[in-house]
């Protein structure tokens, strides 16, 4: 019996000894939240049955054991899929190394990080981690590196930061984190690498850094820092890497002559670009701070006056000061002197002038000078250059200089004053893949010997004067990509033979405007990889050969202008996005693929070319008419009872409404401080008017006066329409109904107006740039016409006295910052400019409260919202696909601005703030970054209308304190997608639902139910045959969906972009 207890005793030791550790048991709850691992390098290792008996798993992948305890836990670049909990390592006690990077895990960074006492490498980075920084970060004080790049953390930084004392890396680059840099990060004493780049922070620069003797690498770029420059730091650090760039610093008024006065010996490599810096590279003398340079990069920003010839600068590699002010000649030393290693240089985008002789260095390997006022002609030796850009400048004589050059890559000699033809000498640019000689006046023929060349990849010569014939050679290069001859004097026909062109790798030919002749080139049926031809205003003529359906990557066709005859080809490629062959002789029925494009694309011209069901956007055809019934003499007697009577409805109507608006003209003696005055004393503030029924228009002065009585504590709904719309809608507006505004506003509103105001606006008058000059009487002289409003104001169209248009928002009194914080974030916008972008002009800065504009370029014809909403009023037909697709592509672009080249959010992002510029409706996005000029009550106020309208984001709406963020600028542009595909409002409740359901709920409900096709808007169904529309729709619809995710999983704006771009 003992014996027998004793053997059960053993076993249960036994049994006992093989329990999972702790350690254990914490990296299996890791496992768990792996979703997909391709290489089963965790999945397939981490098992029960591969336990060690002394606790640590030490045969699993990944996985550091020390004495029977996890030391290491490294799981870097196995593209694994994972939601996990990383708190649940603060059990392995004796962690020292935690490294999962370059994967896709999501989850948030542990509150409990404090207990990971051991730890002293922590990567997390290039992974989908979000949620701010905990406190306890700060008492890892055995930590010395931690990389937290490429994620989504945000918040600030925690000034515990500082209790990092062992830290020696530090890369919180690439997330959403913001606020203020603390000073505590100045007292890291170990710190050698700092990576703060490509966040939101804002405010100055912490000093201090300079006192960290270890301090290596200092990269703080793509932020919102601002304020002046630490002249201390450039001069008494010991770091080797600076970069600043991409922010909003200034000189300080000390540097207002010279840039700096001097440069720590340490520093290697500098990169100020980007900024608003002021000043002088030379003042008084040979600047010699630059000597222990390797990289200097001062692009982008205001500097001016002559360039110092950097003699001293011996080690200096790189040299990039493009787009500032400069003035004068180029040194001759920076061209010419080989006591310099300079490899690049970057002079574009300057005011620089004079003749450039010779280029001799042969360090030099990069040299764009473009963009200047460089005269003469063409340097006779160009060195040891490979790429070389002189283009947009003022160069004048032939190319025979060109004869001495060698070695060149790639060449840019476009908008300059050459003349004469292109040299037909031996071929001596046998590494050149680009050359550009377009917009100068070159003539005669175009030489055979470019067909000598043997890696071109891309040829421009459109925009000369050149004649001849189009050399059979170029349209057989094997390595040309891209053929661009338009707008010259060429003439004959195009004969090639198809086994030539077999070879040929041309994607884009461009041929437009000249005098060619002859049929349409058959044999271009044989060029497989075609995306854009381009033969229109020319004199072919004959039939369209059927080759060409066989070119399956077409996207772009243009043979308008010709003299073409016959039907067009059956079955043109699915993959064509772009056609036109208006002004021909083609003739019969439009085949069923080309239907979807629009009318212009076939007419005028082409008189017997005929559609079978009529033209795009006609809704029956003929033959339809011809059966419709007549119609009877009792209906007809019907019709013309009831306009009668409606006739006589709203003329009563109107007279009781006169009767209503003339009774209000009587002034109330006591109204109170809420209430708004109805006072109007004739013509006494400048309006002017035409009758009752026409377009009311006002002064600027008269809207800033009409707003004196208004107040947010007003809570009546007609009251509130009367303190922000100071008119009746124009007859030419979009007010009759207006997606912008929300309401219309009707000549009632008008008697509810005090109008009393001061002869002219007395407050100052700022502008961002020098485009435009403007004084504030004339701008009070200016009319105006509302436009829209929101929750922080009203817009209004001013018009001034020289016929520009500008938009005139009004800051409803209380949202604006105070006047000196509010200058300083207005000046950030100086230099944001871009197409898909709204510029903004300048701002007004009255003397009372509610004097506050901000003044941008005028884009007509009006906002997405007008254009996308089926509304009443709306006379413009309903867009296309290739409409909404253009401009899903141009906010995405617009957005990427912001994000990346600016460095700032949107911050209220809707379909009325996305304007349509021109016919071509080029979309760009306006209100931008308007939070950072209102007060934290106004922004908070701002997110809630966003959240009334639709647009905002889930973790705005769960944070007491919401700031706009990228992710909530993706959130909303997911929204906007949905609009665009479905045609409603995102404030839309829909019914058939329950209670009913918003936008994003709808849509997606009906795609997890599989009938997300049913969500498109109806005015897309016709389009809907096409593969090409069908299948974009769904993948816009997919990407959409991506960014309604929650904030870990949503794309960057950079992914959205080129997604959209490849559709």
């Amino acid at each position: 019996m003992l014996r027998r207890l004793f053997v059960v005793s053993l076993l249960f030791i036994s049994a006992m000894g093989q329990l999972p550790s702790q350690d254990i048991l914490a990296l299996l709850e890791f496992k768990k939240g792996v979703k997909h691992d391709p290489t089963g390098y965790v999945l397939n290792s981490w098992n029960d049955e591969s336990i060690d008996f002394d606790g640590c798993p030490s045969s699993w992948n990944g996985v550091v054991c020390n004495g029977g305890n996890v030391a290491g836990v490294v799981l870097d670049n196995l593209s694994l899929s994972a939601d996990v909990d990383l708190s649940v390592f603060a059990n392995l006690t004796k962690l020292v190394r935690l490294s999962v990077a370059n994967n896709s895990i999501m989850g948030k960074f542990p509150d409990n990080i404090a207990d990971f006492k051991s730890l002293e490498f922590l990567d997390l980075s290039n992974n989908l981690f979000s949620s701010p920084l905990p406190p306890g970060i700060g008492r890892l004080g055995s930590l010395r590196n931690l990389s937290l790049g490429g994620n989504n953390f945000s918040g600030s930084i925690p000034d515990s930061i500082s209790g990092l004392s062992s830290v020696q890396l530090l890369d919180l680059s690439r997330n959403s984190l913001s606020g203020p840099l603390p000073a505590s990060l100045t007292e890291l004493p170990k710190l050698v690498h700092l990576n703060l780049s490509l966040n939101g922070f804002t405010k100055k620069i912490p000093k201090g850094f300079e006192l960290i003797s270890s301090l290596d690498v200092l990269d703080l770029h793509g932020n919102m820092l601002d304020g002046h420059i630490n002249l201390e730091f450039l001069m008494l650090s010991e770091v080797t890497h600076v970069d600043l760039s991409g922010n909003m610093l200034v000189s300080s008024s000390s540097q207002q002559q010279k840039f700096l006065p001097r440069l720590s010996e340490t520093i290697k490599y500098l990169n100020l670009s980007h900024n608003q810096l002021t000043g002088s590279l030379v003042s008084g003398g040979e600047l010699q701070m630059f000597e222990n340079l390797k990289v200097l990069d001062l692009s982008y920003n205001q500097l001016s006056g002559d360039l110092p010839g950097f003699n001293f600068a011996y080690d200096l590699q790189v040299l990039k000061l493009s787009n500032n002010r400069f003035t004068g000649d180029i040194p001759n030393g920076l061209l010419k002197g080989d006591s310099l290693v300079v490899t690049e240089l970057d002079l574009s985008g300057n005011n620089l002038t004079g003749p450039i002789d010779m280029i001799t260095s042969t360090n030099l390997r990069f040299l764009n000078l473009s963009s200047n006022g460089l005269t003469g002609e063409l340097p006779l030796l160009t060195g040891s250059c490979a790429v070389l850009d002189l283009s947009n400048n003022k160069f004048e004589g032939n190319l025979t200089r060109m004869v001495k050059w060698g070695n060149i890559e790639y060449l840019d000699l476009s908008q300059n004053h050459l003349t004469g033809p292109i040299p037909d000498v031996t071929p001596q640019f046998l590494r050149l893949n680009y050359l550009n000689l377009s917009h100068n006046t070159l003539s005669s023929s175009i030489a055979s010997v470019i067909t000598q060349y043997p890696k071109i990849s891309v040829l421009d010569l459109s925009s000369n004067q050149l004649d001849g014939t189009v050399l059979a050679e170029l349209l057989t290069m094997p390595t040309l990509q891209e053929l661009h001859l338009r707008d010259n004097l060429l003439t004959g026909s195009i004969n090639i033979s198809s086994p030539l062109l077999s070879e040929s790798n041309l994607q884009v030919v461009d041929l437009s405007q000249n005098h060619l002749s002859g049929y349409f080139p058959d044999h271009f049926g044989s060029l497989k990889g075609l995306k854009m031809f381009n033969i229109a205003r020319n004199n072919f003529s004959g039939s369209l050969p059927t080759s060409v359906t066989n070119i399956s990557t077409l996207s772009s066709l243009d043979i308008s202008q010709n003299h073409f005859t016959g039907p067009l080809p059956n079955n043109l490629p699915t993959s064509l996005e772009s056609f036109n062959a208006s002004y021909n002789d083609l003739s019969g029925d439009v085949p069923e693929n080309l239907r979807k494009f629009p009318k212009s694309s076939f007419y005028p011209g082409n008189a017997r070319l005929l559609f079978p069901n009529g033209p795009p956007g006609s809704n029956s055809s003929g033959n339809e008419n011809s059966k419709r019934r007549p119609i009877s003499t009792m209906v007809k007697v019907i019709i013309i009872v009831s306009c009668v009577v409606a006739v006589f409805i709203l003329l009563l109507l109107a007279i009781f409404v006169h009767y209503i608006r003339m009774s209000r003209r009587i002034p109330s003696e006591h109204t109170t401080s809420k209430d708004i005055h109805s006072r109007t004393q004739p013509n006494q503030s400048g309006v002017r008017g035409t009758g009752t029924g026409g377009a009311l228009v006002v002064s600027t002065a008269d809207l800033m006066a009409s707003q004196k009585g208004s107040s947010s504590e007003i809570v009546s709904p007609d009251k509130k329409v009367a303190a922000v719309a100071g008119f009746s809608p124009s007859k030419h507006s979009h007010f009759s109904w207006s997606p912008d505004s929300g309401e219309s506003v009707t000549t009632e509103n008008l008697a509810r107006l005090d109008v009393r105001s001061p002869d002219k606006l007395v407050g100052e008058l700022h502008f961002l740039d020098d485009t435009i000059a403007l004084t504030p009487e004339e701008l009070s002289r200016a009319p105006a016409e509302v436009l829209g409003r929101s929750s922080h104001g009203t817009s209004y169209r001013a018009t001034l006295d020289n016929g520009l248009f500008l938009t005139v928002k009004w800051l409803r009194e209380g949202v604006a910052k105070q006047k000196k914080e509010f200058a300083k974030e207005a000046k950030k916008f100086a230099n944001m400019r871009h197409p898909n972008v709204v510029g903004l002009r300048g701002y007004y800065w009255g003397p009372t409260q509610h004097e506050k504009l901000i003044l941008s370029d005028y884009i007509s014809p009006g906002s997405l919202a007008s254009f996308l909403y089926d509304r009443p009023g709306r006379k413009d037909p309903p867009l296309t696909w290739a409409q909404r697709l253009k401009i899903a592509v141009d906010v995405a672009r617009g957005l990427n601005y912001l994000h990346f080249d600016r460095a700032v959010p949107h911050g209220n992002l809707k379909a009325s703030n996305i304007l349509l510029d021109g016919p071509d409706l080029n979309a760009r996005v306006a209100d931008y970054c308007l939070h950072r000029l209102m007060t934290q009550a106004g922004t908070i106020e701002q997110i809630l209308d966003a959240g009334v309208l639709g647009y905002r984001a889930p973790e705005l709406a769960a944070s007491k304190k919401p700031l706009p963020s990228f992710k909530s600028d993706i959130y909303a542009f997911g929204v906007i997608m949905l609009e665009l595909l479905t045609g409603r409002c995102a404030g839309d409740v829909i019914s058939g639902e329950g209670n009913g359901v918003d936008l994003t709920d709808w849509v997606q409900l009906r795609v997890a139910e599989g009938r997300g096709s049913e969500c498109f808007d109806a005015a897309l169904v016709p389009e809907m045959g096409v593969p090409a529309a069908e299948k974009g729709t769904k993948e816009v619809l997919g990407i959409a969906l991506r960014c309604l995710r929650t904030v870990g999983e949503r794309p960057g704006i950079k992914n959205i972009y080129e997604d959209l771009s490849s559709i």
